[in-house]
């Protein structure tokens, strides 16, 4: 278990510095620099190659590159924002609250729905019930996220005005109302998550647990006159989850991808929003920053799933 343990938290390391560095020189090679957002045309070039100098945008790329490793592996420092004047980790820190209630209540709602819908499409595989939930998941699947964040906008948020159409919460609120606010806030941001990220958890669980269904221990428990329930959620579902639950960690890069076009969507100020935001603006030290944060978030929980994994089946530790 611990060399399994180690052999994962080397590559993740590995996975994290392709990212930053991916990340760094993209940035880079992106059209314009951060001048041409915060200066004028008429503003004279000496200035432009003063704020470029102050940037530590002068130098040449090994050079930047060098800088920004040292920074971060040696001092910790994720940089100053180009834009705001301050520190990237702050404003991280101010943004990245939202973002994990956001991905983490969508995680949880889909699995929630996704898993139990799936081993029931499974049991009652080529019913009428089976054919109505593949259905809707292929429905799903084929949604793209803006568009039906702005259907979700416009019907329930200016036709029938239920939900607030952007932002996490409203100005002023304080106590329990605060937080009750919030959940009103992320109630659409969440619905749209959930509904097209679904279909990945129930589909897997279905062909997961049709094929646990006929494996030879499970005619056994039947032969020994367990009730059906019990075969099902107790003996099945175990076995079922195990390529779940890999699906789950797999399908984070794409929940945060998700997020990222949600945040936009929806205005809600989570990293997503950040990123959308230091895109126009051409924040290099927010962008990485927040990039980093990301890709971190994602190899410790395939990392959890991995060790979630190996829980449920303990043989994958021996390879």
């Amino acid at each position: 278990m611990t060399h399994f343990l180690i052999a994962r938290l080397l590559r993740g390391v590995i996975t994290v510095l392709v990212a930053v560095t991916a990340t760094f020189l993209i940035l880079r090679v992106m059209p314009g620099d951060p001048t041409t957002m915060m200066l004028d045309n008429r503003v004279p070039e000496e200035i432009r190659q003063q704020l470029l100098k102050d940037f530590g945008l002068d130098k040449d790329l090994f050079t930047q590159y060098i800088i920004f490793l040292k920074q971060l592996f040696l001092q910790f420092d994720l940089g100053t924002s180009f834009v705001q004047r301050v520190p990237v980790m702050d404003v991280i820190l101010s943004r990245l609250p939202w973002t994990l209630i956001l991905m983490s209540v969508s995680m949880l709602i889909t699995a929630l729905i996704g898993i139990p819908l799936g081993v029931i499409a499974a049991y009652r595989k080529g019913s009428f019930l089976d054919q109505a939930i593949n259905a809707l998941s292929i429905l799903g699947i084929a949604l793209f996220i803006p568009w039906l964040g702005i259907i979700l906008l416009y019907f329930l948020g200016l036709k029938i005005p239920w939900f607030p159409i952007g932002g996490a919460v409203s100005v002023g609120i304080e106590g329990w109302d605060y937080i009750w606010d919030a959940t009103h806030h992320l109630v659409l941001p969440v619905v749209s998550l959930t509904i097209v990220h679904l279909a990945s958890y129930v589909l897997y669980m279905r062909a997961s647990t049709i094929d646990v269904l006929n494996e030879e221990y499970i005619r056994t428990a039947r032969a020994k006159g367990l009730k059906e329930r019990v075969v099902l959620w107790r003996h099945a579902v175990r076995n079922s989850l195990l390529s779940t639950v890999t699906m789950m960690g797999l399908q984070l890069g794409a929940i945060v991808g998700g997020a990222i076009l949600t945040e936009t969507v929806f205005a809600y100020p989570g990293l997503g929003r950040l990123i959308y935001e230091a895109v126009k603006e051409h924040d290099y030290p927010i962008l990485q920053g927040t990039f980093l944060i990301l890709a971190v978030t994602v190899v410790v929980v395939n990392i959890l799933t991995d060790l979630v994994y190996s829980y449920l089946d303990p043989k994958i530790t021996n390879n």
